[in-house]
């Protein structure tokens, strides 16, 4: 049993966690066996994603803390939560993946923004591209003009040089 002080740190711990992240998913984990539970945290640790098992009561009471409102519900039974601190996407990606395989992994909710979104909203959030990709379409939308006016640019260049072309032949005949 946690004494007061012990109590006071993890809630301090809990409230730094939730100011640093960009998203979090709330999975109750039991039925997983310690051989799935260690697969689902190193898949997670690979992305850079902290997967803890808190106390329902501290979590509730750092979440207050922190102004987050509406997640006392989803903190019924086991909870562990996944801490995405630099992609918001790569938890619910995760989570949902290892969901689909181990049936017994069951999402409750997810924090979003500040804002606590239900299964429906980890499942879209999950359904997104990753960072990678998204940055990639950007670049490939950015992209696509500039190789279209490079081309437009060496078009006109090559009509350009075959007038000239025609010119200097049609002045040579003449002479």
């Amino acid at each position: 049993m946690l004494n007061l002080e012990a109590k006071k740190q993890v809630v301090e711990e809990i409230k730094g966690r939730f100011q640093n992240m960009q998203a979090a998913v709330l999975t109750d984990y039991r039925g997983l066996n310690v051989a799935e539970v260690t697969e689902l945290r190193s898949k997670l640790r690979d992305a850079g994603v902290e997967f803890k098992v808190l106390k329902n009561t501290l979590t509730q009471i750092a979440a207050n803390e922190v102004g987050l409102e509406g997640l006392d519900p989803y903190l019924e039974g086991p909870t562990a939560i996944a801490f995405g601190v630099n992609d918001p996407v790569a938890p619910a990606k995760i989570l949902s993946e290892f969901a689909k395989t181990h049936k017994a992994l069951e999402i409750k909710a997810g924090i979003l923004e500040n804002k606590v979104i239900d299964f429906e909203g980890v499942k879209a959030l999950a359904d997104l591209p990753s960072r990678e990709v998204l940055l990639a379409k950007i670049l490939g939308g950015m992209q696509s003009p500039m190789y279209g006016f490079a081309g437009s640019l060496q078009g006109l260049l090559r009509n350009f040089v075959y007038v000239l072309e025609a010119v200097r032949e049609k002045k040579a005949a003449e002479a």
